[in-house]
């Protein structure tokens, strides 16, 4: 009774459904609005506003129309599930009766059996003799599915303490790398930091050198220039009435020989830097330093030269 009803309604809902589909797909088919050219919007500016609300209505009907398709759709989606269900629930009640209605013709042949069982006691003791036999096939039996599942219990813990030991492995290998990482990382610290000293304490060395060579390069210039002004009052005419208490500031230009290739005097008593002037060139070499930076400092030299008496 209950499987006739269900019928029945699954048909009437799909009746309705068809006919909502019929109609809602007839009334969705729209015709084309006609769009306006640019012309015609600059001429109608009146009918503008009227055009655009057209457009707008067309558009929430064909979403309406959307919403409504989709709506219809997932009602028929969970009918057509329910009706499954139902198919499936009467299917199987059908089952459960014929399965029912054999186990009752089973004890009905049973008791049939065992009448005849009374009658016949050569057949009452087969009977016996197979119920003794079946008894020992179903203790076998549980015998059997009690080791079966001793056997899954065993490959279960077996699997359980394999899963456990790889989680461990996998976990103290992760462990190690993070160590590793952090190792690495501190070295690397460490050796960014070592570098950096080094570095720092290089670039002090060689502050340290090069103030020491400056300070030595100073001498050095300092020498030659004594040297340089010695060799130009040895070969300085002098004259103490014109000269004393004067100086010349000069500019000379040496080779790496020592070799004066100019000289000129930049400021100073006239006297005194036309004698020095002379003097210079008569020279004609200088006392120059080995040394290449030195001389570097000293090719082009400038310094005040005072006559001694």
């Amino acid at each position: 009774m209950k499987y006739s009803t269900a019928l029945v309604l699954s048909f009437i809902l799909h009746c309705i459904i068809a006919v909502v589909l019929l109609f809602g797909e007839f009334s969705s088919h729209e015709k084309p609005t006609p769009t306006m050219t640019a012309t015609a919007v600059t001429q109608e500016n009146d009918k503008i506003e009227p055009i655009k609300a057209v457009t707008v209505d067309k558009t929430k009907l064909e979403a309406r129309v959307k919403q409504i398709r989709k709506q219809k759709a997932d009602e028929k989606a969970a009918e057509a599930k329910r009706i499954r269900d139902l198919e499936r629930r009467a299917s199987d009640a059908q089952k459960k009766r014929a399965k029912e209605q054999a186990r009752i013709k089973s004890l009905e042949k049973q008791r049939k059996q065992k009448e005849q069982d009374k009658k016949r006691a050569d057949e009452a003791a087969r009977q016996a003799k197979a119920k003794a036999e079946q008894a020992d096939k179903l203790r076998k039996a549980k015998e059997q599915e009690q080791q079966q599942a001793e056997k899954a219990a065993a490959a279960a813990k077996a699997k359980r303490l394999r899963e456990e030991a790889e989680a461990k492995k996998a976990e103290d290998l992760r462990k190690k790398k993070e160590a590793e990482r952090k190792r690495k990382e501190q070295e690397a610290r460490e050796r960014a930091l070592e570098e950096q000293m080094l570095a720092e304490q290089m670039a002090q060395e060689m502050a340290e050198r090069q103030k020491a060579r400056r300070a030595q390069m100073q001498t050095e210039i300092q020498r030659f220039t004594a040297l340089i002004t010695q060799t130009i009052q040895r070969n300085l005419i002098t004259d103490r009435s014109t000269m004393e208490g004067k100086s010349c500031k000069l500019a000379i230009s040496l080779a790496p020989s020592g070799f004066v290739t100019n000289v000129q005097a930049t400021s100073g008593d006239t006297t005194v830097c036309n004698a020095a002037k002379t003097a210079v060139l008569k020279a004609g070499t200088l006392p120059v330093s080995k040394d290449p930076e030195v001389f570097n400092e000293m090719r082009n030299i400038s310094f005040t030269f005072r006559p001694e008496f």
